[in-house]
């Protein structure tokens, strides 16, 4: 039987609503864990924030999950599927939430999705430069150095929700930061997948948009999916 295990996660947006203006702290308590031992068997491991954790949406509608179904329904089986993500996360967050997971296992697949917090929180970009890059190669290493077992997906365009209310300055920050995320993804050799498009429609298509009218509903991880699907399957396949 397949084992999902989730490591982190909130059920809080990713930073605040409209109406208000806090913001989650940005450095969390690091609580050092034991290690965690996954029997033997094919393992996927997730990194991210509150669009791998799936903010808003159902369990079985998580990107991750979805593609983990996918794969299962094509007789390729998933036996553990690790999410290391929260809401409210940038990429220090994640950085520091790695170390605390003391995972020691190499995954057979492994995706990143990081950056929209440090985007939101007005975090320089330099410094995402520098986290993304380190944040890839612990991907890497994760998947035992093999690039072709890990793939990127890009950061999605939040100013198409009704939270960001067609806001251009947002949507070309995003650009900015998809723009180092997929040069240093590039360069590495390591397959990016631009879902940014699909979510730019979210505000003509609200079913593309979930209840909170911030993060992605279950259908937009779908067509997510869809759009990755092939490659990653072959991933798996090799």
């Amino acid at each position: 039987m397949r084992l999902i295990i989730i490591l982190l996660c909130t059920f809080s947006f990713f930073n605040c609503t409209k109406d208000h203006n806090s913001i989650p702290s940005t450095n969390p308590p690091v609580i050092n864990e034991p290690p965690v031992v996954i029997e033997e068997g094919t393992k996927y491991l997730a990194l991210g924030d509150s669009y791998t954790i799936g903010q808003s949406v159902a369990v079985a509608d998580r990107y991750p999950i979805q593609l983990e179904t996918q794969l299962i329904n094509d007789s390729i089986i998933i036996d553990t599927t690790i999410i290391i993500a929260k809401t409210g996360w940038t990429t220090s967050n994640l950085k520091n939430a790695i170390a605390a997971a003391n995972l020691t296992d190499t995954f057979e697949l492994v995706s990143l999705l990081i950056g929209v917090n440090n985007q939101y929180q007005g975090k320089p970009i330099e410094e995402y430069e520098i986290e993304f890059a380190e944040l890839l190669q612990t991907a890497i290493n994760f998947a035992g150095g093999k690039k072709e077992n890990v793939f990127v997906v890009s950061i999605p365009d939040y100013a198409y929700t009704p939270f960001g209310n067609g806001d251009a300055t947002i949507s070309q920050e995003i650009d900015d930061f998809n723009l180092i995320n997929k040069t240093i993804t590039d360069s590495v050799g390591v397959s990016y997948f631009d879902i940014t498009p699909i979510s730019r429609e979210g505000l003509d298509k609200p079913e593309l948009v979930a209840s909170d009218n911030l993060h992605p509903s279950g259908e937009q991880y779908s067509r997510w999916v869809d759009l990755f699907y092939d490659e990653v399957k072959l991933k798996m396949e090799d």
